[in-house]
């Protein structure tokens, strides 16, 4: 672009902290206690509301097991080798449209009929997809003792 903007395929917030929210209960998946929203929150600085919202998406998906109560909590439902990012991705993502004419039944372009550039897209994205499939839980929590040491244990901050 001749003007110096960069124009970037973008995540939203929410898968962003899908993720994170994974690769915390992937750090601390062999310690004895259930982690926390709070928990959560406190080590990567994030709300608790939104957190709860993605909590249960993460619970429906099957990918987190919850447990209501005192002394209740979060922990991974599968082993980290076990959940695909690309998946993962998928699931939170709620529009992969990268242009207009991808999203679905949106043909207002009027060169759609002849444009390589829908084609040219859908083949990066699917490339995109290629990249993240080939990667699971256990591939992002390593390094896992410096990971830990990073997010350390938020109950400790405060």
């Amino acid at each position: 672009m001749s003007n110096g903007a960069q124009t970037i395929m973008r995540l939203t917030n929410f898968t962003d902290y899908t993720l994170r929210v994974l690769i915390y209960l992937g750090v601390h998946r062999d310690d004895q206690r259930l982690r926390t929203i709070s928990d959560i929150a406190g080590a990567y600085g994030i709300s608790e509301n939104h957190l709860t919202k993605i909590v249960h998406h993460l619970a429906r998906q099957g990918y987190i097991e919850t447990v209501r109560g005192k002394g209740g909590g979060l922990k991974l439902a599968r082993a980290p080798e076990r959940i695909n990012v690309g998946d993962v991705v998928r699931a939170a993502e709620t529009d992969l449209a990268i242009v207009e004419c991808h999203a679905e039944g949106n043909m207002n372009c009027p060169i759609a009929a002849a444009c390589a550039l829908r084609t040219v897209l859908g083949r990066a994205l699917a490339a995109f997809f290629a990249v993240l499939d080939a990667q699971t839980l256990a591939d992002l929590i390593q390094p896992r003792s410096q990971l830990a040491k990073l997010l350390g244990d938020a109950t400790r901050r405060r």
